[in-house]
């Protein structure tokens, strides 16, 4: 106890004049971190540079510390850093990683302040990038220059991990993928890691899945004023979405553990966009789109459910002429013509769902810590996606995730994260080392 005392001691706060400051210049780059490809394509070695400038002074290379630095480049202009504290006892290890440097867009001309240079009002830092996620950038940063700067004696090894590209999963290779498949983060299985990119100070420890789908319906374009001839494609839609929810939700229903892990909602499938070739209020549609996604929480598997949405689509292909229509020449079958309504599911890429271990000692840690220093636990989850997680899980990690900017402002306009949420987050990163410790 003595020890974890002094430990925590050792850290302190989170240094309000040093962490704004770097933040400060973190938030001046994220102009040039915005990840939408192919217009914009994120430099991160630019929020690299930085980090770089405040722990090399305590590296082994430039500065005579104990800190093990690893500047990781795979594309030209977008590293990732890996940030070693070591500790004495081998294969004893934590890490935080998630930290990335990249941010999602921001147009000036919906903010009521400039996104992309910090601001601060009282407790508030303000700028695109400040919840999320290089707010956590400069809250990890501190953390290991402290470290580096005091130089505690740990029996285990504290790893801090800053990666690339994380704001777009269709485009691999870049970062933590990539760490993961050169086995650079390999050693980092032997103890729990965290990923620092959620919100709201409380463990988050279920995310969902997202298959995102698309239905074109093609019906017989016709005169409206002889609507008998017609199938009528934006009716079709309607009836055979509703059955395929129908179904959906007999065959996923509410899972007993969406209660234990806090989910905020069950399972879903809900259109959400929709589009046709365009014509005359005189003409019935022949053909349109509906686009939508299911947000699948992570007790059920992704590939089930894609193979349960062409069954129910074959299905209504094979009996149109029992779906439900709307009025007496309604029909989705002309059998005179020999001509049938049809529907074709197509997906784009899908992403599966985690659940954190409930019974990991990672998760017991942060829970403690969490609770001591902000007061109170309540783990949750959200059915919104974070694919690189997943598969951190798949490869054998003890991924827990946690995060200290604000839900509300997450990818929204006017972000901004609080300073004392981000003061409490650096002192639950001191006592996660602390009890591992014991």
């Amino acid at each position: 106890m003595a020890a974890a005392t002094n430990l925590l001691a050792t850290l302190g706060d989170l240094e309000r004049d040093s962490f704004v400051a770097l933040l400060s210049k973190l938030i001046a780059e994220s102009k040039y971190v915005q990840n939408n490809p192919p217009e914009l394509i994120p430099q991160e070695d630019r929020v690299v540079k930085h980090v770089l400038d405040v722990l090399l002074p305590f590296s082994t290379t430039t500065g005579g510390g104990p800190l093990l630095v690893n500047h990781v480049t795979y594309h030209a202009g977008r590293g990732n850093l890996i940030v070693e504290y070591p500790g004495t006892v081998p294969g004893k290890i934590l890490s935080f990683v998630g930290c990335h440097m990249d941010v999602v867009t921001a147009n000036p001309n919906d903010w009521d302040f400039d996104p992309f240079s910090l601001s601060v009002d009282g407790d508030k830092l303000r700028g695109r990038g400040t919840t999320d996620c290089l707010g956590h950038v400069a809250l990890v940063t501190e953390l290991m220059r402290k470290l580096g700067e005091t130089k505690p004696n740990l029996k285990s090894s504290v790893v801090a991990v800053f990666i690339a590209n994380e704001e777009n999963s269709a485009i691999t290779g870049v970062g933590v993928d990539a760490l993961v498949k050169d086995g650079l983060l390999n050693k980092l299985k032997d103890g729990p890691l965290y990923w620092i990119d959620t919100a709201d100070k409380q463990p988050c420890v279920g995310t969902g899945g997202m298959i995102p789908w698309k239905l074109h319906v093609t019906g017989r374009l016709f005169h409206s004023g002889l609507a008998h001839k017609a199938i009528n494609a934006l009716e079709l839609a309607m009836d055979a979405l509703k059955e395929i929810q129908l179904r959906f939700y007999s065959d996923f229903p509410p899972h007993p553990q969406e209660q234990v892990y806090g989910f905020a909602t069950p399972s879903t499938l809900k259109p959400t966009q929709w589009s046709y070739p365009g014509g005359g209020i005189n003409q019935i549609p022949g053909e349109c789109t509906i686009s939508g996604d299911v947000r699948l929480t992570p007790f059920y598997n992704v590939k089930d459910v894609m193979k349960k949405l062409q069954e129910y689509v074959d299905d209504i292909n094979e009996s149109a002429q029992k779906l439900e229509s709307r009025g007496p020449v309604s029909k989705y079958v002309l059998p005179d013509e020999n001509i049938r309504g049809r529907l074709t599911l197509s997906f784009d890429e899908a992403l599966s769902g985690v659940a954190c271990d409930l019974n990991s000692r990672g998760f017991h840690v942060l829970c403690k810590a969490t609770e001591e220093v902000v007061g109170y636990v309540k783990p949750y989850s959200i059915t919104g996606s974070l694919p690189l997680i997943r598969e951190l899980q798949e490869e054998g990690f003890d991924v827990q995730t946690s995060g200290y900017g604000l839900m509300a402002t997450y990818h929204a306009q006017n972000e901004y994260c609080l300073f004392t949420d981000m003061s409490q987050g650096y002192r639950v990163f001191a006592r996660i080392i602390s009890q591992l410790e014991e």
